[in-house]
């Protein structure tokens, strides 16, 4: 048996089977590329579904993990310590909130925003105790708790989980008609949704659907919270998929024209860089306030190596222009597939935003197209994952470089060539 194959099988015996992950065992990652356990390199075209934004072992952002290790791990919020109060400084003046409330997942900091809408509702808002309703979309995908996948119109995230929570109701996305009559509800608290919805296929809504949703919310009188997990930190060629077209030099400025400014703001994944769980949940006092001593909390959230790390990775972000690497290069990016798409008729369409990008395959969800395609492009030296059946997500590394990303654009024209069903 292979090296590769000791690994799989390993997986396969001993742990559970949640995932269905491409057949590379990966060993070592660097950059925009990662290498197997037989020494083949790759180009990661998926990024640990963004949270590697800034690059495999991004050397300053491991420097401050490996530094602040070695001097303090953990303390709880029991005490204080020296780290947390700048990290807090540094990411509400980068975002332009007042407070922010630090987690570890981005499944937590939804549930963290959950709760802090509901108790907004109730103490600010007068909404009748236990009677908060939050708006959220079809096709989301928020997390994996049995509160989120409560709403989750996908078969495989809710079948057989409930009994389920009330509270949520469900509406077509970019759909501003559909939002509109939702939140006419005398109960509605919030909105829930995800500026681009990355893992139902990188769908992208219409350019006036973030501000007319901020504009109803506004009317109102509702929280408008957006889950940034996956779209934020630079990913879509702006900060935050919220900020429209803005590509902030230095820190998020709250007037701007095109910043569809949530209420609360939901972050993770790219937020450390991808080498250690940290998320979280901002928003302004009159919404943060209400949290007191003891009615939310996480051990490991907004400990000494989170807050480290946060900035350094937040910090790369700016120092290195991903910002506007991503958008030009997502730009090309979508030019060279449609490109390859008037040629072909394996691929039906190219969509997405910055360096979030998916390309829909022509053939049913059902089948097994999309999923032998990326195995193709695996054994030519690129590594992708289809989702939802026909689509496959394209997310690279923003430290990417154009002669890369060129190089990379060839590998899936000449797979895509080749390929026969």
């Amino acid at each position: 048996m292979s090296q590769a194959n000791q690994h799989i099988a390993l997986e396969d015996q001993y742990g559970a089977h949640n995932y269905h992950p491409l057949p590379v065992v990966l060993t070592k990652g660097e950059g925009v590329f990662v290498w197997d356990v037989d020494g083949k390199k790759y180009y990661d075209f998926l990024s640990a579904y963004s949270a590697v934004n800034q690059g495999h072992c991004h050397p300053k952002i491991t420097k401050a993990l490996i530094d602040q290790a070695q001097t303090l791990a953990l303390t709880s919020r029991a005490f204080y310590n020296d780290t947390l109060g700048y990290y807090e400084k540094f990411v509400t003046e980068t975002f332009g909130f007042d407070k922010v409330l630090p987690m570890n997942t981005g499944a937590e900091a939804v549930e963290t925003a959950i709760k802090l809408c509901r108790k907004w509702a109730y103490e600010k808002k007068g909404i009748e105790v236990n009677q908060a309703i939050i708006v959220v979309c079809e096709g989301n995908f928020h997390g994996r708790t049995t509160t989120i996948v409560s709403f989750s119109s996908d078969p495989d995230s809710n079948k057989n989980f409930g009994p389920y929570p009330a509270g949520f109701v469900s509406i077509p996305y970019d759909n501003v008609s559909a939002l509109e009559t939702a939140l006419k509800g005398k109960n509605v608290a919030g909105f829930l949704v995800e500026p681009i919805q990355g893992e139902a296929g990188v769908y992208t809504p219409a350019d006036n659907y973030l501000s007319e949703a901020k504009r109803l919310c506004l009317e109102n009188d509702v929280l408008f919270i957006a889950d940034e997990v996956q779209t934020g930190i630079a990913r879509t060629g702006s900060l935050l998929a919220t900020c429209g077209n803005c590509t902030c030099e230095h820190k998020c400025e709250r007037q701007t024209a095109t910043y569809n400014r949530p209420d609360i703001l939901i972050l993770g994944k790219a937020l450390s860089g991808g080498v250690y769980p940290v998320s979280a949940v901002l928003a302004d006092d009159e919404i943060m306030m209400v949290i007191k001593p003891g009615q939310h909390g996480s051990t490991f959230g907004g400990n000494p190596i989170a807050a480290k790390v946060a900035v350094a990775a937040l910090e790369v972000v700016y120092e290195e222009n991903l910002i506007q690497n991503a958008r030009r290069l997502g730009e090309l990016f979508r030019k060279e597939m449609n490109r390859i798409i008037e040629s072909n008729d394996l691929i039906l369409k190219v969509r997405g935003k910055g360096l979030l990008n998916a390309i829909v395959v022509n053939d049913s969800p059902d089948s097994q197209t999309a999923w032998n395609l990326c195995v193709a492009l695996k054994d030519n030296g690129l590594l992708a994952k289809p989702t939802h059946g026909n689509i496959i997500r394209f997310a690279p590394p923003l430290v990417i470089t154009e002669s890369q990303l060129m190089d990379c654009v060839a590998i899936i024209e000449k797979t895509i060539r080749a390929f026969t069903k």
